[in-house]
């Protein structure tokens, strides 16, 4: 009988002082990690290789959560996703630190021209031996866009051509505009580079014009496994066409289900399969020994919930100012630019139309799988084999819950299949890809 695959496991979390989203920057369980010394992120990694994840994942936002009150102050004040590192930098940093642990990123188009950008991405599939990922983000935070040049954020369906625009000029200067064989090395010859194996891409586009070469030489994965997030229709069909591997955050397997059968036609209709795409559950989880203390960590992670921290990033999310609306009313016939998917989603999930605005923030931070180290294997299994994910992101709510998933969690994980217990040779493509 053949045994099932195990799933693949990120570490979700963000280059900020809160860590994970969802989780206070002053909760007890993140006061020991300093986001901001690399020895404290060296150890979080190798610690996630020594437990056999494939990958890191940082969520990142290119402008601050201001859209409450209209102001940044309680994004300040209160450190919702804010200060941030860069993410790409923090990937350079740890390249050396970890043999085999994947390192995935979130850029959006707006931070920075895509020729500049396939040099940074090559550079950095080319120090870590191609164990690189670029979750493609499109930004949905007005702030972000006026601070990158613009005069205002562009509407959703707009963001998702201008993003499909970027990925195909990154994409033919990372695969395109060198040949395979174009690096020779030759010493007799003096020749590093065949020039007639070396390509402009002559790219004149709606948004970009990219005339020339790449900087770079191809890099062992060429572009970078491809992430993506969106589950509006716009955000499924740009995965459809473009991402390896896909971000989902449904409430159930059986909702699971139905997302990966949706997007399985998605695929086929672009020439791709099933098999062409992972799909990675987003998965919250609160760990402990006994039934009863992993409830008691979640009661105190509940009092943070109506914060109005997380009320100013719901705000931002929604693309409305929740100070100036009563967040007890429903918000069936809500319309957003924002993030459009999750909004759905919550609608979907009530189909008598009852969800609040109160209930979005609650639920944003409360949906939990909370137990025993042998009840978190429990529901994962049903995961796997009822909603047929091949994956999990994992938000561990707080760094201290994370170390004791890894220390306590994945012996039981590996035990029951459900993780790998090494991992395979080559890039990360390689890795997760595994057949």
């Amino acid at each position: 009988m053949t045994q099932p695959t195990p799933l693949r496991f990120g570490l979700y979390t963000c280059f900020a002082p809160g860590g994970p989203l969802g989780t206070a920057w002053h909760h007890p369980g993140n006061l020991d990690f300093n986001y901001l010394d690399l020895d404290h992120q060296t150890k979080l990694a190798k610690a996630l290789e020594a437990a056999k994840f494939d990958l890191i994942f940082w969520a990142d936002f290119s402008g601050v959560h201001d859209t409450y009150q209209s102001s940044y102050n309680v994004a300040v004040r209160d450190a919702v996703a804010f200060p941030l590192g860069d993410p790409l930098v923090l990937t350079a940093a740890l390249a050396g630190a970890t043999e085999n642990l994947g390192l995935a990123f979130s850029a959006n188009m707006t931070q920075q021209n895509p020729y500049n950008f396939a040099r940074r991405v090559a550079t950095l599939d080319h120090l870590t031996k191609g164990r690189i990922s670029w979750n493609i983000v499109t930004s949905y935070q007005p702030s972000a866009w006026r601070n990158a040049g613009f005069d205002d954020m562009e509407g959703h369906s707009t963001r998702y051509v201008r993003a499909q625009e970027y990925v195909d000029v990154v994409r033919k200067l990372l695969v395109e505009s060198w040949e395979d064989k174009a690096v020779v090395r030759d010493v007799e010859r003096k020749v590093y580079a065949d020039p007639a194996l070396v390509h402009p891409i002559e790219h004149e586009g709606t948004y970009y014009r990219v005339p020339g070469i790449g900087l770079s030489e191809p890099s062992p994965q060429r572009m970078p496994v491809t992430l993506q997030a969106g589950s509006s229709g716009d955000g499924r069909n740009f995965s459809a066409r473009n991402a390896e591997a896909m971000f989902i955050g449904t409430d159930s397997p059986d909702g699971a289900a139905k997302m990966i059968s949706d997007m399985t036609r998605r695929l086929e209709e672009n020439g791709r399969s099933r098999s062409d795409m992972l799909f990675l559950q987003y998965f919250n989880v609160v760990l402990a020994s006994t039934e009863e203390e992993a409830k008691r960590k979640n009661e105190e992670l509940d009092e943070q919930l109506i914060s109005e921290g997380n009320i100013a990033f719901t705000s931002s999310s929604m693309g409305t100012d929740l100070s100036q609306i009563d967040i007890d009313k429903p918000f069936a016939d809500f319309k957003t630019e924002s993030m459009q998917g999750i909004l759905k989603g919550f609608i979907e999930s009530a189909p008598d139309k009852s969800w609040t605005f109160r209930d979005m923030v609650r639920k944003l931070g409360s949906d939990r799988v909370v137990g025993t180290p042998e009840q978190i294997a429990d529901e994962l299994e049903k995961w796997r084999d009822v909603g047929g994910v091949d994956g999990i992101n994992l938000n561990g709510q707080d760094v201290q819950n994370t170390y004791d998933f890894l220390e306590h969690a994945v012996p039981v994980l590996q035990e029951r299949g459900l993780m790998q217990r090494e991992y395979r040779s080559g890039t990360l493509r390689d890795k997760l890809f595994r057949r």
